[in-house]
């Protein structure tokens, strides 16, 4: 009997009634759709079948939409294989280049490199059987590989050669050569495989990488130990031809005479290292010295930034905020990214959920730039350049970011420390003492944490004796406020084929401030109640989430790293804030890249010590003696040093691919140093002093 004609109090729009999220790209109004692969399956396929079906979704859209990609993973899947699949073949024509300048017959040539295809394909079918993949770390493993598979063929098909310069043919020299040389390939190999192996027990993420990589490598070494043992001295004894058959122009003869002309300086070098054996020792331990210095002044990261040709943007508005207000900011970051000559596509939206109830308060975007190829700039330059654009924006957080090298999700950043405590009261004190002292460092940008006790929220408390009194029940006060503020969907009407809900809801303007409580009435027996006479409302601050880790509770600290800055010391400084200005109640982690940093380092750190120990323990059974392993790992530490100088002066960070390159210098430095010790322990043998034996 009271009705009112619905126009005067309410609005009628077509779409979602109480809009929680917005998404435009380029600018204009859009509805994003994101596909997750399963666990199993490969990103570079799901790509494909999804693009191959674009043309026919197309279709079915209405007249005047359009569909576009926004964002695909699996381009720079696609790109860094075919990069890596280049450098193989680049790597296998140096190869055989080297080794035809070295050895000057395309004969000679062709019996070590057969080895390279045989432990390829050999490493893809032990790969395919353990149900790996072709990944960047797998095409690794045999770019590496192939450097070194042709080693033991090409000290095998040497050892010939020399027997055949002894008058032999070409049969009794394969017989005599590969009896002298066979241990010293059974023992380069059980050596090579010895350091791999231990990669495929590392844990976590990066450890399952690596797990394929190290056994990838690990079989194509076996592999080839196993050509150089018996397919290369049977190719020697069919095709190698002696030395009167090799080339002997002008180019072959200078070749020679440089590499006669080095012999010769280096003879009298080592004539000279071996009287100096303390003045050697002790340039050998201030080079080992110089390396712990080198080491801890270098900087740490567990990944390089790659060009991935997209930037990852995120834009925090104050608690409390609205859609409207976020939105408003975000079209401000829009206007600043648009005009972008590298700019392919840009995808924003505002309350997009990541796992959970999307927050109105944040917004996300995706800028994808043109690729690598028409672009003067790299990707890291765009986004240093976006710093100050979008940093400066007022009344938002907004800032770009590099997506995370070697997975990761888009939404964690490199520096991930979290705090833990018995109660949130802890660690709201000790979150602010944290980013108070992580701001004075400098270096740490877009600063954050997820512990915010500062929500604005309204307690609404019914009085129930005065709203009995006037007839007013509890469920219709709890009824009235969830209709007019929440919306509700009363009934729904019919047009043509489409069904549309109709949702009762006051206006957004009548309910954007506390002042609505007065506007609201409630029947009662007696007629209308004005609902502030049966509640009373206080305005509060609460969690706006409360957060565990490891089931304590917890709050995460996050920032980014200002260009030039490594993960590594970034936490040491944290730890050293941590434990200088928190209480001792306060426990730390590290989450997301952090985590999988000090994981990877710590694990792949126990590994390199872990194949010394396992080299040791192969040399020693191989050699019946502690004496000659330890000589030949004596050289590892020296190597290292070269290591660790060329990244230094090149300006280059220790990271996960860096770690690995020194494991395998261990495998490459005590392979020669193998071959040194067992060739001098034949002359030995044969009657030569120490100090000629050595030198030959």
């Amino acid at each position: 009997n009271d009705l009112v004609r619905l126009r005067d109090v309410a609005e009628v729009t077509v779409g979602a009634a109480d809009e929680r999220t917005v998404a435009r790209y380029n600018g204009q109004p859009a509805v994003g759709l994101g596909i997750v692969k399963q666990s199993k399956a490969s990103t570079v396929d799901v790509a494909a079948v999804v693009r191959a079906s674009l043309p026919g979704l197309t279709n079915l859209l209405p007249e005047g939409m359009k569909l576009d990609v926004a964002y695909d993973s699996s381009t720079f899947i696609n790109e860094s294989i075919d990069e890596v699949t280049q450098t193989l073949i680049i790597a296998m024509c140096l190869v055989v280049l080297v080794v035809l300048a070295f050895l000057k017959s395309f004969r000679a040539t062709t019996i070590p490199t057969v080895a390279i295809p045989i432990s390829i394909i050999g490493a893809f079918a032990a790969a395919y059987f353990a149900g790996f993949t072709i990944n960047i770390l797998t095409l690794l493993a045999l770019v590496l590989a192939i450097g070194i598979v042709v080693d033991d063929a090409i000290v095998m098909l040497e050892n010939i050669y020399r027997h055949m310069e002894m008058g032999k043919t070409r049969w009794q020299a394969a017989v005599d050569g590969s009896k002298e040389i066979g241990f010293v390939i059974v023992a380069t190999t059980v050596t090579l495989v010895a350091v791999f192996i231990p990669l495929a027990f590392l844990t976590g993420s990066v450890g399952r990488l690596f797990n394929e990589f190290g056994l990838s490598l690990a079989v194509a070494i076996l592999i080839s130990g196993f050509v150089a043992l018996t397919l290369t001295p049977m190719l020697c004894s069919k095709i190698l031809r002696p030395l009167h058959h090799t080339g002997t122009g002008w180019a072959s003869r200078s070749f020679d005479a440089v590499f006669e002309w080095m012999n010769r300086i280096y003879d009298r070098i080592l004539r000279v290292a071996l009287r100096r054996r303390r003045l050697m020792i002790a340039g050998a331990v201030f080079a080992v010295l110089l390396s712990v210095i080198i080491f801890k002044f270098m900087p740490s990261e567990l990944v390089p930034v790659e060009d991935r040709s997209i930037g990852f943007g995120i834009v925090i508005a104050p608690e409390g905020a609205t859609l409207d207000y976020t939105d408003r900011y975000m079209r401000e970051v829009e206007n600043r990214l648009l005009p972008l000559p590298e700019r392919r596509g840009l995808f924003t939206a505002v309350g997009l959920s990541f796992g959970g109830p999307g927050q109105v308060t944040n917004g996300v975007l995706f800028l994808a730039l043109k690729p690598r190829s028409e672009r003067d700039k790299s990707q890291q330059e765009i986004v240093r350049e976006l710093f100050p654009r979008l940093i400066s924006i007022p009344g938002v957080l907004a800032f770009v970011i590099n997506p995370p090298s070697l997975g990761g999700t888009f939404s964690s950043s490199p520096v991930e420390y979290v705090l833990e405590a018995d109660s949130y009261e802890e660690l709201n004190k000790a979150v602010g003492i944290m980013m108070g002292e992580a701001s004075k460092l400098g270096y740490l940008i877009n600063l954050d944490t997820d512990l915010r006790l500062n929500k604005p929220q309204l307690d609404i408390n019914i009085d129930r004796e005065r709203a009995s009194g006037l007839g007013a029940s509890v469920s219709e006060i709890g009824s009235t406020l969830e209709t007019l503020l929440g919306g509700r969907v009363v009934t729904n009407f019919k047009r043509g084929t489409k069904q549309y809900d109709v949702i009762l809801q006051m206006k957004p303007s009548a309910r954007s401030t506390p002042d609505a409580i007065r506007e609201i009435y409630i029947r009662g027996s007696g007629g209308l109640v004005q609902l502030a006479n049966v509640v009373k409302v206080e305005e509060t601050l609460a969690p706006k989430e409360l957060n565990h880790y490891n089931r304590v509770r917890s709050a995460k600290v996050m920032a980014s790293l200002v260009p030039g800055v490594s993960l590594g010391p970034a936490l040491d400084d944290l730890d050293r804030i941590a434990q200088e200005k928190l209480p001792r109640t306060i426990k730390r982690e590290y989450g997301g890249q952090s985590l999988e940093f000090k994981s990877s380092s710590s694990s792949l750190y126990f590994m390199f010590l872990l194949a010394v120990v396992f080299i040791f323990l192969v040399l020693s059974a191989q050699f019946e003696s502690f004496v000659h392993p330890l000589t030949i790992l004596l050289s590892v530490p020296l190597a290292v040093f070269g290591a660790l100088l060329t990244l230094f002066v090149f300006g280059q960070s220790l990271n996960i691919y860096s770690q690995i390159g020194l494991i395998m210098l261990i495998g490459l430095v005590t392979k020669n140093a193998i071959l040194i010790v067992e060739f001098s322990n034949q002359l030995r043998a044969r009657g030569q002093p120490v100090f000629e034996a050595v030198i030959q």
